[in-house]
């Protein structure tokens, strides 16, 4: 057997892996539509009586976002109301922000940190400490820039009582922005929503839990059931961790289709989406070697892009047919995939050049953090060793 025909063979099994790989992202937003329920569905009964809900918000240096997130917070029609605003060492005016909207609004409360304990993240801190504050009997977790509809929380109540879940979080929206940019996101999500299982999250039977920094609802007494936020207190992808943590303590979880109510703008420059990647990045890929990172995330480059590589003259006309059948699967995957998350359709289709910006946004962030000797995050170095003692999120990628 020639070089060139171990090649084709070779290559011939990477396009196949490919279309398999394709064909069960649409089947995973098949199942993503088909499974969840929305925030929206009519029906659902409302409890006799409210209970009381905190959200609760950490904000560090969240000025230019802070006011109008927290003006949609105040606009909820739910009767029993309390918002919980952690500033957690701003300096660039969020802390009067703060106690602005506090004194604006009987149901507000401020609470301002100004030292981040050795051995903690600075947000799982924040998360920690307002939560301590918070007099409800749920608490939301959830960022200083996301936007709700006014009946949000009210919905969200009322499905967690009818269904008696501990926890509950969203399938949001994200607002669209440059087209590059939603190339990007868009990757991201569909690969988040096409392998994650939402849609068995509300199964106790199955290990598949989420959890969201933009929405995470839970039970005060089911959160004082598990180890805390003491425990996770390293742990750089908390919002999952959360929902993990939760599911596996015994509680009841639920994810709910809220596109309609639920937003947030992710990033807002391509720059700040790499740089966010020194983060979340090291949350999803944080426990490979530099050199497991760089191959895996070449091999996710092949098989994302394989099928159109088969297109290139001079393959066999057999693995060019191969090619044009998984381009398309590929292309029907990711407009399903628009259509479920509501992304921006062209950028979505885009995916060869989402996927490039999000494998270099991962190999940078890997470089950065070898560079470092950790990541730098809202102005504090974490080092690498000290993180990976706090890894409690296991993938399920």
């Amino acid at each position: 057997m020639s070089d060139m025909s171990i090649l084709v063979g070779a290559f011939a099994v990477l396009v196949g892996l490919s279309c398999a790989y394709w064909l069960l992202g649409t089947w995973g937003f098949v199942q993503l539509e088909r499974g969840l329920p929305r925030l929206d569905a009519p029906g659902v009964p409302e409890p006799a009586r409210w209970p009381r809900v905190s959200l609760v918000i950490p904000a560090c240096n969240e000025v230019d976002t802070l006011e109008a997130a927290v003006a949609s917070r105040l606009a909820q029609d739910y009767p029993a109301l309390e918002i919980v605003l952690v500033d957690d060492r701003s300096n660039d005016g969020t802390s009067a922000l703060v106690d602005r909207l506090a004194a604006s609004d009987a149901r507000v409360k401020a609470l301002h940190l100004t030292h981040l304990p050795e051995g903690w993240l600075g947000k799982l801190h924040a998360l920690q400490r307002g939560a301590e504050a918070a007099t409800g009997d749920w608490l939301l977790f959830t960022d200083a820039d996301v936007h709700f509809a006014p009946d949000t929380v009210r919905r969200a109540m009322a499905l967690c009582e009818a269904r008696s879940w501990d926890f509950l979080t969203v399938l949001f929206r994200l607002r669209p922005t440059s087209f590059l940019l939603d190339a990007a996101v868009s990757t991201t999500m569909r690969m988040i929503g096409a392998a994650a299982r939402l849609h068995r999250v509300a199964d106790p039977g199955s290990s598949a839990s989420m959890g969201a920094g933009v929405f995470n609802l839970v039970r005060r007494d089911m959160l004082a059931r598990t180890r805390g936020f003491e425990w996770l207190k390293l742990e750089i992808a908390d919002d999952a961790a959360l929902g993990q943590m939760i599911k596996r303590a015994g509680g009841r979880c639920g994810v709910v289709h809220a596109l309609g109510h639920v937003s947030v703008e992710l990033y807002p420059s391509l720059r700040a989406m790499a740089r966010g990647c020194e983060k979340a990045g090291y949350g999803v890929m944080g426990q490979l070697s530099n050199t497991r990172l760089v191959l895996s995330c070449l091999l996710y480059l092949l098989i994302e892009t394989a099928p159109l590589l088969a297109l290139a003259p001079g393959w066999p006309a057999w693995l060019r047919v191969l090619g044009l059948v998984g381009t398309g699967m590929a292309l029907a995957t990711c407009a399903l995939a628009s259509h479920v998350l509501r992304r921006p359709l062209l950028a979505t289709l885009a995916f060869p050049v989402g996927t490039l910006l999000f494998v270099t946004f991962l190999l940078r962030s890997g470089w950065l953090g070898w560079r470092r000797g950790g990541i730098v995050w809202r102005g504090t170095l974490y080092p690498t060793e000290l993180l990976r003692t706090g890894i409690r999120f296991e993938t399920p990628f």
